[in-house]
């Protein structure tokens, strides 16, 4: 597979998991790594903006804390693959538990949830596809409705108890 992807580079990568401690649908970015720059970053803001709209599960403003610049961890695929081939790559979590930002008490979390999760993120790609490659100096351009938002682990949600 490797050997594959240096043949024919690689555009966009998504390493899709399940966590356990977050109960929330979010996308773990690869902010920390030494090519992180406004090309990267809006492609992950555009990307992630466009999938919070075509999925009410996914949300921009809870996920793990970005590493800090120039110290993001190697041994994450994600971090690995926007480094290596210098792309839009990002970890995908689905909660184990019912999605915070979308609660659904009945049926929580499931396996339907998490095909139409998957599904949906047809539209954000097509939505970033004209930039992965994109020469020019597009996040200029980028709406507010597309911007970056730096998201973090800390999360208060008053009224709801734990899962």
């Amino acid at each position: 597979v490797l050997s594959k992807m240096d043949e024919t580079n690689v555009d966009v990568f998504l390493d899709i998991h399940g966590d356990e401690g977050l109960p929330f649908c979010f996308l773990a970015g690869s902010e920390g790594m030494p090519n992180w720059g406004p090309r990267l970053e809006a492609l992950h803001g555009a990307f992630l903006a466009a999938y919070s709209r075509a999925n009410s599960d996914m949300q921009q403003a809870v996920a793990y804390d970005p590493e800090p610049a120039g110290k993001g961890r190697m041994n994450i695929c994600s971090n690995q693959i926007a480094f290596q081939y210098d792309c839009l790559a990002a970890t995908l979590e689905m909660p184990f538990k019912d999605c915070l930002s979308n609660s659904d008490p009945e049926r929580g979390w499931n396996p339907t949830r998490s095909m139409l999760l998957g599904k949906s993120v047809l539209e954000p790609l097509a939505h970033v596809h004209p930039y992965l490659r994109e020469e020019g100096e597009f996040w200029k351009d980028v709406t507010q409705e597309d911007a970056y938002i730096r998201p973090s682990s800390n999360y208060e949600i008053e009224g709801l108890s734990e899962l």
